[in-house]
């Protein structure tokens, strides 16, 4: 174990925790943003998993559910857990790809042009409500979230390490949003879609809401406390407590066996005459990283059968499209989904 010496804005020498030297003390690290994210979100254990999944895998996720269920709140917290660079980007109809990437400006006491960056050059994004935006902005983060760069006018930019992007979005059902298109859905590792909570989870969460009092300001007035005033600013770590774990993750074993069952899965997508678009190969090296990350979280060395099929959902329902015969026969896409699961020798 050792520690690792930072300089603050004044250039005075700052000590931050020790760096996490072996297994138990990456696990207590994990314990701990998932305990400072369980003081504010309550409930949504699967959600939070996913985002620490994401995290330590450096996959992009995308996370679906109606409004109000704290998609915004969770990502927030975990932001503020660990000590990244972070930027939330509230997608809106009137938005331009520049709002996101950045711009040249004319600086016209030089004369000449220079970059202003955008939020996108960060640690994590916070895309809420990605699909607010016309295609032509959510088109804007594909060379961002595939390549980690950004081009802006004939310049290009490396966006900083780690970098990965957790979007929210409502349902596409609902008035004023725009479907994500295939080739932006296929850079999510995961897409989660959320539910609503239990009964003694939303008790609890209103019995939480009326312990909170009021902010009061120094002008003499008050607004009501929400649950992003329990948000802790102190982290539990930094990117050097991360990446001590991302490398820890690239060590634990996947069988050929595991590995073949990834492959028979994305492969049926393809052959299976309900699906018109089946999962690219994308999908499998998903599932294949994602199950190490989570079977780390779970505290073990090696992938399960398990994981495979409690992450599959996520990794593969949204980058397959059943065909117009299926959809009106009333196939669902996680029915054949779960079909070619139960298939797997």
């Amino acid at each position: 174990m050792h520690k690792v010496s930072t300089t603050d804005d004044c250039g005075s020498i700052l000590m931050t925790e020790s760096v996490l030297s072996d297994k138990s003390e990456a696990i207590e690290f994990i314990q701990k943003i998932r305990s400072q994210v369980g003081k504010v979100v309550i409930g949504q254990d699967e959600v939070v998993e996913r985002v620490l999944i994401a995290l330590f895998t450096g996959g992009h996720l995308l996370l679906e559910g109606l409004p109000g269920l704290a998609k915004t709140l969770l990502v927030n917290t975990v932001a503020k857990a660990v000590d990244l660079e972070f930027s939330r980007v509230q997608f809106t109809i009137d938005m331009l790809p520049s709002d996101i990437l950045g711009s040249e400006m004319l600086d016209q006491q030089k004369g000449g042009f220079y970059v202003n960056k955008g939020p996108v050059f960060t640690n994590l994004l916070l895309a809420d409500e990605i699909n607010r935006a016309a295609p032509k902005v959510q088109g804007a983060l594909l060379e961002c979230m595939q390549e980690r760069k950004v081009t802006i006018g004939k310049e290009s930019f490396q966006l900083p390490s780690p970098f990965l992007v957790i979007a929210t979005q409502n349902p596409v059902e609902q008035s004023g949003t725009f479907e994500l298109p295939e080739a932006q859905l296929d850079r999510f590792m995961m897409m989660h879609r959320l539910g609503y909570p239990k009964e003694e989870e939303e008790f609890s969460i209103l019995t939480q809401q009326l312990g909170l009092g009021l902010n009061k300001s120094e002008k003499g007035g008050a607004v009501p406390q929400s649950a992003f005033d329990l948000i802790e600013d102190k982290a539990i770590g930094g990117i050097e407590h991360l990446v001590k774990v991302m490398e820890m993750i690239q060590t634990v074993h996947v069988s050929e066996v595991f590995t073949q069952h990834c492959l028979q899965l994305v492969r049926k997508t393809r052959e299976n005459p309900l699906i018109e678009m089946g999962a690219s190969p994308r999908a499998g090296l998903a599932l294949v990283q994602a199950a190490r990350a989570r079977a780390f979280i779970h505290e073990r060395d090696y992938v399960v059968p398990e994981d495979l099929f409690a992450l599959a959902e996520d990794v593969v329902l949204h980058r397959i499209r059943l065909t117009y015969e299926a959809l009106a026969e009333g196939h669902s896409g996680r029915e054949v989904l779960n079909q070619s699961l139960n298939q797997l020798g």
